[in-house]
Formats: structure tokens, sequence, C-alpha cells
């Protein structure tokens, strides 16, 4: 554990990427085959099933302080983080040799960490306690973050596949791809992946190569001829797999979701075997695409019915062709892989399965005036592909770009504010906005993102003066401020009290021109909701 510390303080106190890359390059060298690939499984982001509750910490936290609990929960609320809080209060100063130092990361997992899972809480409590009065403050605290799996340690997936890509000395699209899906953390897996052989699963999808945000003029693109365009569809990005007899549809998030959509597996039955399809997961009734709100109510049934099926019909949008005749064809132009993924598409003689279409325009500026239909045709925005492009992997700048049409916007008031995590979690970060119902103000929106580190500190400062309740670690405060924040889909809700929920909201400037009493409405956002869904 003590190796893997150092290798989270080094990352922890870096925003070099070189130095983030070297730290692990030199730590999956060094450490054990086990404990590498259980680091590589951390360091993704991935969780192991939770074997304790937060609730259950913090009682025992304050037990083992022999503190009030009101001095406790000021503590908890000053630093912003329970696992910091723990390893502040109760971390030894000299850590114990035997055992605690002698366990390896892979060991803390499986002979500790995992095996709580099946404990009865008093057996719990004496083994948590017990790790704490061994541990000195950084084994401390990333015990109590491995044990809740909040561990955040800013380092991309991007950067651990290019760490590992240098550690095997094999492509970085091939370490991509061999981390996807359910793998376990061993020696064994770590030895596949040493030999390139961990991704032979029939079912493997390929990474998702990704768009990056437009940001100068569109012209600066070239000839306009030299770009597909096409619709930016307000769906689950996914892959369909058929291979060897068997057909699986993978969400962009590594999900397996072909029984989320039995209509699309069952159209992709008729596929040739080894065919790989990158498109969309569509809600789509009436020669239309259907808000992002109607594809959740698929996604948040245990059990699709005849009538869920029936009021919220799926299709794929198939915008790639990544495979075929089972040889990878990635490295193919794009234009070649259009042309054949239009033969099989054809082929299939139905429309659940059907072609993203080309936006037909022959210059910029008419293509422009295609994209001010975007939002009444329910899409994002614009996709441009170089025609003469591979299928690469995560986000490379210059081939791909999404043209996104101009969010919503509302000016809301700040109500409530909340500690962040990692670096932020002891400065009031995530928020909290509304707008006036009458002459109530009710919550609408939360965000985090959108201030420079100035106006962070600034509002950070003016929060800690005028909270006017403490909710454990939130704050209610004065209704002064208002911001305007950005979104990009509205649908109603019955889980919030103003009845309706924002997609991505973000905060885009901070008004200080504007008294709370010029916030927008709810009746505002209840316009554009009326607009939107009819």
């Amino acid at each position: 554990m003590q190796r893997f510390a150092a290798l989270f303080e080094s990352l922890d106190t870096t925003s070099s990427t070189s130095a983030k890359i070297g730290a692990m390059v030199q730590y999956f060298q060094r450490a054990p085959a086990a404990d590498a690939a259980w680091a590589v499984y951390v360091l993704m982001g991935r969780r192991a099933k939770r074997s304790v509750g937060r609730s259950l910490l913090h009682a025992w936290l304050i037990e083992e302080s022999a503190l009030p609990a009101w001095l406790v929960d000021e503590t908890y609320a000053s630093i912003g983080d329970l696992a910091e809080t723990i390893a502040l209060l109760l971390a030894v100063d000299q850590p114990a040799k035997d055992p605690a130092d002698d366990l390896t990361l892979s060991q803390w997992f499986t002979e500790r960490i995992l095996p709580l899972a099946a404990a009865d809480a008093e057996t719990k409590r004496m083994r948590v306690t017990g790790w704490w009065r061994q541990l000195g403050y950084r084994e401390c605290f990333l015990v109590n973050k491995l044990m809740t799996g909040a561990l955040r340690v800013g380092v991309s997936r991007s950067l651990v596949t290019r760490a590992l890509a240098a550690v095997f000395g094999q492509p970085r699209a091939q370490i991509e791809r061999a981390l996807i899906g359910e793998w376990l953390p061993s020696s064994a897996f770590w030895e596949l992946l040493a030999r390139n052989e961990a991704s032979s699963h029939v079912s493997h999808p390929y990474p998702f190569f990704l768009a990056s945000p437009l940001e100068g003029p569109v012209e600066a693109l070239g000839p306009r001829e030299d770009w597909l365009a096409e619709w930016k569809w307000d769906g689950i990005r996914g892959q369909i797999v058929r291979r060897r007899g068997e057909c699986t549809l993978w969400s962009r998030g590594e999900d397996i979701i072909t029984d989320r959509f039995p209509e699309i597996s069952a159209a992709a039955e008729v596929l040739p075997g080894g065919t790989v399809i990158d498109g969309e997961v569509v809600a789509w009734q009436a020669d239309r695409v259907l808000p992002f709100a109607h594809l959740q109510r698929r996604i948040g049934r245990l059990k699709l019915t005849a009538k869920i099926l029936q009021d919220v019909p799926a299709r794929f949008i198939a915008y790639d062709l990544l495979e075929f005749g089972g040889e990878d064809c990635r490295a193919q132009p794009l234009l070649r892989r259009r042309g054949e993924l239009s033969g099989v598409v054809a082929q299939l003689g139905q429309q659940i399965i059907h072609l993203s279409a080309d936006i037909p325009a022959d210059s910029w500026p008419q293509l422009a005036a295609q994209r001010e239909r975007a939002r009444a045709l329910g899409v994002e925005g614009i996709m441009l592909k170089s025609w003469q492009s591979h299928y690469g992997v995560g986000r490379q700048r210059g081939a791909w770009w999404k043209w996104k049409i101009d969010p919503f916007t509302f000016d809301g008031v700040l109500l409530y504010a909340a500690p962040g995590n990692g670096r932020r979690s002891n400065l009031y970060t995530d928020y909290t906005f509304g707008v006036w119902n009458g002459d109530v103000l009710v919550p609408v929106a939360k965000a985090y993102s959108g201030l420079n580190a100035d106006e962070i500190q600034e509002l950070d400062r003016w929060i800690r003066t005028h909270t006017r309740e403490k909710f454990g670690t939130v704050r209610s405060v004065d209704t002064q401020y208002v911001f305007e924040l950005a979104y990009e889909g509205i649908a109603k809700s019955t889980r919030h009290k103003s009845g309706i929920a924002l997609r991505f909201p973000r905060i885009i400037r901070w008004r200080k021109d504007k008294t709370a009493g010029e916030a927008d409405q709810l009746a505002d956002l209840q316009r554009v909701l009326s607009e939107q869904h009819g």
C-alpha cells in the first residue's frame, strides 16, 4: 500500500501530464503484477463493490475520536471529505510495522476490503477501526477512499492507457480495447495485458472515437466538400458487435445494453458475422427523434413492458463501420468505410437500423443555414468528419468536430453550496441555483463548473460569511447573487420540486450586474419545456 500511496501523492501534487505518465510508468514497472492491475482498475475510475457505507464510517469516527459529535461534524464540514477527516483525526503518527505495512494494494482489496461486504456490522466496525489505529495519514486516507469507491486523483483514462502503452510497448488503441468491459484485476489479467492477449473476448467493442468542440469559424476547416456533415443526435452512443453468432449492443460507458433495446438487437441478428457498427441509440417516433428524457424511461426500468416498448420505440442510427468480414477497418479512410456501411445497412431492408444522413449543403453558409433547423429537429447540432479521417481512439483534435447549437440559458439565484472533491474538498464549489415561482425561489439546477479560480475563492469566502443554515456539509446562503447558466435540454420531472430537470447545466458567468429579483421565473423554463415537448 505504501508504494501505491506514494504514486497517489505524485499524481495528486502535479498538474504536468508528462510527470503523471512518468509516475505511473515507474509504478507499473516496479509493482507486483496484481498490484499493477488493481492500480489500473482504481485509476481508471472503476469501483469495486462498496463494502461499507459512509454513514457507518461517520458513526465510527465519532466513537473512535472521543470528540463531541458537533465538533466532528464541524471538522467534516470544514474539510469537506470524510476520508480525509478520518485520517486527520485518527491516523497514527508512527504507523505499525506489522501487519499493515506488509500488505500490498492487491492484498488490501482481496484480503481486507472486499471480504467486508459479507461481514456483519460489528465485525466491520472492529476491522475498520483497527486499521485506523494502525495506519499513517496517507494509507488511512486511501483505505477509506477505496472502501467507499470515491477515489479521485485527476488522472484520465487516456493518461493511464498512455502509460500502459509505454510500459508494454503496445499501441494505445490496443490497450484501450483490452480494458473495455468487465475484467478482474489480477496478476493473470496483467500478464494477458502484457502479452497483448487481454482483448480476445468475442463481444468486445472498439474504443470510441470522439469529436472535439468546434471553437473557430467553420470556414477555417477548408473546402466544404472535404467534410461529411451529419446531425448530432441526442441519444446513447453505442456499438453493435456481431461475431460468431452473438450480437451485443454496447454503450460508450462500457455497459452492455442489449436487453434494454431488444428491437435493435433483433434487427442486428441478420448482420453478417464479423461486423461492428458505431452509432447512436435514439428514441424515435413519427419520423423524428424524441428527447433524451424519453430514452431514459427505457434505461431506468428493471423490466421492459409491452407498453414502454410501444410508447418509446428505439432505433440505431449508424455512423461508422469499424469491422467488416472480421477485419478491423478503422485505418481505412472514412470515405471508404462510409461506402461499405451504406451497403451493409441497405441489405438489412428495415428501418430499425438506418444510416445517419449526409446533410445536403454545397457551401459552409448553406450548412450554417441547415444548422439553424437543429433545435426544431430535436438534435444538438452538426457533426463534421473529414472524409480522409481514420477511426481513432478517444478525443483527437482535427479529424472530427461537433458544431453544436447554442445552449439554452437562464439567470438563477445561488441557494445552496457544498464542498467539492479532491483538491477542492476544502472549497465550496458545488452550487444549487433557483428561479422565482411567484415570490418563492425554487431549486432548478446544480452546477459545478464555469467559474475561474479567483471567482471560486471569492465566492467561497462569501459563502462562509453569508450562511443561513447548515445541513451536514451543505450550506444555504443569502439569496443575493445571480448567475447565468447554460443547459442542453429540459424535461418534466416528478422527483424535483420545480417539476423540471435540466440537462448538463453549467455556469456561464457571475451576473454581479443583476439583483436576485431580476432572476428568471419558473414560468420561463416551463415555456421552454412546452416548446420543446409540446
